[in-house]
């Protein structure tokens, strides 16, 4: 990759009052002149990249984390990036249920919120994960920040039906194949 001393000498050879050969003092000059600019191009792209929500990978991150009470689960990166910006979004009059479905993913991972048929009330299920979600503590602590207080919230875990056996096909003897525990077979959703 071409660094900025040899942007500067390209600029300055037109001119032809510069000796821009290996070892001249100009040369030199040059050198140091680009190396630094190099270290300062270096840390732009650096400060731009964690600057914007949608590119930051660690401490751009970490600083927009730090606005808030709680942080997300992390899980990973495009995760991470997802629940910022879905707590970002929650705004003083986040009430109504499409609202409430755009902010819970703050959590650190896909979250829906459904109304139930008992007025007052919603359920809150995670439809990407088997069985209760790793670090639920902390999910269910910023999810409850999120819902409007006057709701009751329920919270729904999912694990393998016995309908959804029949339809699969499991028998007996494809469970003891797989080696199945009885958590492990629940959660083979």
């Amino acid at each position: 990759m071409r660094g900025y001393s040899d942007f500067l000498r390209d600029f300055l050879r037109p001119l032809g009052i510069y000796d821009l050969s290996p070892g001249s003092l100009s040369n030199s000059e040059l050198e140091a002149l680009g190396s630094g600019f190099d270290g300062v191009s270096q840390r732009m792209d650096y400060v731009e990249r964690e600057s914007a929500l949608s590119t930051a990978e660690g401490e751009g991150l970490d600083r927009m984390e730090a606005l808030f009470a709680r942080t997300p689960v992390h899980y990973s990166v495009p995760l991470r990036r997802q629940a910022l910006a879905a707590l970002l979004r929650i705004g003083g009059d986040c009430f109504t249920l499409t609202d409430i479905n755009n902010t819970i993913s703050g959590c650190g991972i896909k979250a829906v919120a459904q109304e139930k048929e008992q007025f007052g009330y919603i359920r809150i299920v995670f439809p990407e994960v088997a069985g209760i979600p790793e670090g639920f503590e902390q999910i269910r602590d910023i999810i409850l920040d999120i819902i409007p207080c006057h709701l009751d919230v329920e919270f729904y875990f999912r694990y393998l039906t016995w309908a959804e056996c029949e339809a699969f096909g499991y028998t007996w003897a494809i469970i003891h194949e797989r080696e199945y525990t009885w958590h492990g077979f629940e959660l083979a959703v």
